[in-house]
């Protein structure tokens, strides 16, 4: 199994998802376009591509952030899915994923930043994928925006700040709009470039103090990431 990872800033990289990978002996590879590293071609070189987030939004121009190119991003990730390569969007990977597909992100009915729960709609407490959670699961956010929807959409999971969470595009292609991936140093990074956010505390419905999300631990949430993405890989292996 080839996985590759888009990681858009040095802060905000795979965290538990490369753990997941390297324990099932997976080849990995990245394109660090913080660093100016090129994304790859398109061929049979990967089999599960990882859009991961970062402070940028789908509209976010070359003037805005020099190494962040969205219309290729868009167009490399539109190009992976017609393949049938399997494909999870991470926050605005999630977003990015949407534009591909033609569904413009909007922006979320709240911020949210830290540990809040999710729960699972009709359709996401049917979904194979998903027959691990609990109707109700708290994870880790960090965001100010939601991914678009297309007519085939499938909304699995929403939050009382934000009502896309999880989302099914096709049986290969997933949106994350949450973060089961963080873990207590990952976060840690992205706490250190954040103390802008922090300051609007009492201003935002959900969000946390630096030091309670420091004191979560992220094991379970890591946990049921790990069960989806082996289901998502079963199914490729299978389609």
């Amino acid at each position: 199994m080839k996985v590759h990872f888009i990681i858009h800033e040095a802060y905000e990289g795979p965290g538990a998802l490369l753990n997941w990978a390297e324990e099932r002996n997976y080849s990995v590879t990245s394109s660090k376009v913080y660093l100016g590293e090129a994304l790859p071609e398109v061929s049979d070189a990967i089999d599960l591509l990882i859009v991961l987030g970062g402070p940028q939004c789908p509209t976010t121009t070359l003037e805005e952030s020099p190494h962040f190119n969205a219309s290729e991003e868009v167009s490399f990730i539109r190009s992976c899915i017609e393949r049938d390569i399997a494909v999870l969007g991470i926050c605005l990977g999630a977003q990015l994923i949407g534009d591909s597909l033609g569904a413009k992100f909007e922006h979320s009915p709240d911020k949210e930043i830290g540990y809040f729960p999710i729960a699972l709609t009709k359709s996401g407490r049917e979904h194979p994928h998903l027959s691990h959670f609990n109707v109700t699961e708290v994870v880790g956010h960090w965001h100010n925006d939601m991914p678009g929807l297309t007519p085939t959409s499938k909304v699995l999971a929403t939050s009382a700040g934000c009502p896309r969470q999880i989302i099914e595009y096709s049986p290969l292609v997933y949106g994350f709009q949450c973060h089961l991936e963080f873990t207590v140093e990952s976060l840690t990074d992205l706490i250190a470039v954040s103390h802008d956010e922090f300051e609007k505390i009492g201003h935002h419905n959900y969000l946390e103090k630096p030091e309670s999300i420091i004191a979560r631990s992220s094991l379970t949430m890591n946990s049921l990431l790990f069960g989806f993405l082996d289901k998502l890989i079963l199914s490729y292996e299978t389609k």
